[in-house]
Formats: C-alpha cells, sequence, structure tokens
C-alpha cells in the first residue's frame, strides 16, 4: 500500500525549498504526498495572497511530478484550518486501517503541544517530522525544550520506513540530506524590495506571480512576458 502523506502549510508562495522536501520524502518512503494549503492558519499571520492564488501557484509548482497532488480541503473550510480536524476528515475518507502521516517541519514539532487537541493528532495520524541538518529532533533535545511533547511522542518514536506498518500513533523524524536556503517570508521581502527572487520558485509560479502583481511584484501584461 502506497502511504499516503500530507504536508501542510501556507505556502505563501510554494517554493523551491517546499517542492524538494515534498519529492525527497517521496522518493525515499515510496510515498504519494499531497500538499494542503492553509485557509486561516492559527499559527502564522494572515497569508498575503489570497487561497485561490496560493492553490494556483501549488499546482503550477508540481505540474509534470510525479506522486504530488494539491489537496483543497482546508480552503473550503471555515474558521481556523486545524490540523485535526483536516485528519479526522481524512480518517472518515480512506477508513480506520489505512496509514495516513501528517508532515510538519521540525520547529513545528516543537512547538506541537500549543495545537489545538494536539493529542489527538496521534490517534487519527502518524507524525513525520523533517530535520533540517544541524537541527537536533533527538529526545533530549525535544525534551529539553517541549517537555510534555517529548513525553508524549517518546513511546510513539519509530524510523520513517516502519509508517507503513500501522495505521496511526507514531512519530518519525526525516533528515534532509541538504539544506535549502529558499523560505517564503525572504523571498517576499526580496519581492517587495525589487531584489533578485525568481530563481528561489518554479519559472511557471515566477510568471503567475509577476502576472498578477502579487507580494508587491509589478504587475505586467501578457504581450510583454
Amino acid at each position: 500500500m502506497t502511504l499516503r502523506i500530507y504536508y501542510g502549510g501556507t505556502f505563501d508562495p510554494v517554493h523551491a525549498g517546499h517542492l524538494s522536501v515534498a519529492c525527497e520524502v517521496r522518493d525515499a518512503l515510496g510515498a504519494q504526498v499531497f500538499l494542503v494549503p492553509a485557509a486561516d492558519p492559527p499559527h502564522k499571520d494572515d497569508t498575503h495572497a489570497d487561497a485561490d492564488a496560493r492553490s494556483r501557484m501549488l499546482d503550477l509548482a508540481i505540474a509534470g511530478e510525479s506522486g504530488l497532488k494539491v489537496d483543497r480541503r482546508e480552503l473550503h473550510r471555515e474558521g481556523p484550518s486545524y490540523t485535526v480536524d483536516t485528519l479526522r476528515e481524512l480518517r472518515a475518507e480512506v477508513g480506520p486501517q489505512t496509514p495516513l502521516v501528517w508532515m510538519i517541519g521540525g520547529d513545528s514539532l516543537l512547538q506541537l503541544h500549543t495545537w489545538n487537541r494536539w493529542r489527538e493528532l496521534f490517534a487519527l495520524a502518524h507524525v513525520l517530522a523533517v530535520a533540517r541538518p544541524g537541527s537536533h529532533l533527538e529526545p533530549g533535545a525535544v525534551a529539553a525544550v517541549a517537555p510534555d511533547v517529548e513525553a508524549e511522542i517518546g513511546p510513539r518514536r519509530c524510523p520513517a520506513s516502519m509508517l507503513n506498518s500501522a495505521p496511526a500513533g507514531k512519530v518519525a523524524v526525516f533528515p534532509l540530506r541538504h539544506e535549502r536556503p529558499e523560505s517564503s517570508t525572504e523571498l517576499r521581502r526580496r519581492m517587495a524590495a525589487g531584489e533578485p527572487w525568481e530563481a528561489g520558485v518554479a519559472p511557471a509560479v515566477a510568471e503567475y506571480i509577476r502576472r498578477h502583481g502579487l507580494y508587491g511584484v509589478r504587475g505586467v501584461t501578457p504581450a510583454s512576458l
């Protein structure tokens, strides 16, 4: 059975780092990765591009990439985008026996105790934390920063390769091979400042941003592209 991994985020905008993570996890675990753009993320500031634009940029970014799909379910939900609600919906769709994985960044793992009904996540899915090179997500490091989180996830830890062996309840750390320099915050800053930014996103995404004048980039007409 192909492992189903859901990768949530604002993707504001989606950049090469997001795609690199999705592809590396897909290839290493033989998984299908669903990118889930958030409509109203409760842990972050307001988004800078609207939901339709962010999801369209995701479509453009993953075009031609096998095993990557966009899941728009959170865009159609009123109110905050709580992960636990998304996972309840997914679990109802796929049934009780299908392995489900929610993928987060390593920094999010250290803040997991601030999430809405966070302990309920493990009854619905596995959690896969992506560790950038040099980050510390071993038990002692997590316990020092977030003792409640480590107390909950400690008995659940397993290798990422084992996530397909049960429907839910495990926690794995996936170490990335290479650091990616891109960040949505830095890209937006560069756009607003008139600095070079195009190399950080897929060409089709860069064209979309220019065409629609997003993030302070001056819009252009189709004839000038």
